[in-house]
């Protein structure tokens, strides 16, 4: 098993925590057009022009759909099936992961991956700068997003390494964060 192509179905599968058209036409784009990547059956299907068609309508939706202060709550709430199950997605199609792994458990992985950033995503922080900006912080946070969401596409794709760093980075600091957070609740 390449461990490359690891790094790469776990940044795309990030990628599509926060948005789940777009890493889904980077990996269309890139299979169609490139030797980047190569998706065997049935996730050759994502290269067809139908579905690039309708990868790019999709994302135009939510592009839309996500800066509108309502709208984006409940296109929120509609995504936290779609961002998880095109994680899976990604994660089982992505150079060739879904032949070296299980399928179950790349679905599996690819589910939690995306779920999980959907989640702090919709759940703490969405919510969070809406309360604090009354709204106004939404649109720039989306936007955010979605070039965080391409850029992450595109690296896992073309430089897995960095995501390897990335996802040790967040790993460390999330494990000194609660590390830190149980001493300074051990000392009261």
């Amino acid at each position: 098993m390449d461990i490359l192509n690891i790094f790469s179905a776990f940044g795309l599968s990030a990628s599509a925590g926060l948005n789940a058209y777009i890493p889904l036409l980077v990996v269309a784009l890139l299979a169609r057009f490139t030797h980047l990547i190569k998706l065997s059956s049935p996730w050759d299907a994502l290269t067809s022009w139908w579905m690039i068609g309708l990868l790019v309508i999709l994302s135009l939706i939510e592009f839309f759909a996500d800066k509108v202060p309502a709208v984006n709550h409940i296109n929120d709430l509609i995504q936290t099936i779609i961002r998880p199950t095109a994680g899976a997605v990604l994660f089982a199609a992505s150079a060739h992961a879904i032949t070296d792994i299980h399928p179950i458990l790349s679905l599996g992985l690819g589910l939690l991956v995306a779920g999980s950033i959907h989640a702090v995503k919709s759940v703490a922080v969405r919510p969070a700068i809406t309360a604090a900006t009354a709204g106004a912080g939404n649109v720039p946070v989306s936007i955010l997003e979605d070039v965080t969401s391409t850029i992450l596409s595109i690296l896992a794709v073309v430089v897995p390494v960095i995501i390897a760093v990335v996802l040790i980075l967040i790993t460390s600091w999330i494990i000194w964060r609660w590390w830190r957070r149980a001493n300074a609740l051990s000392r009261t």
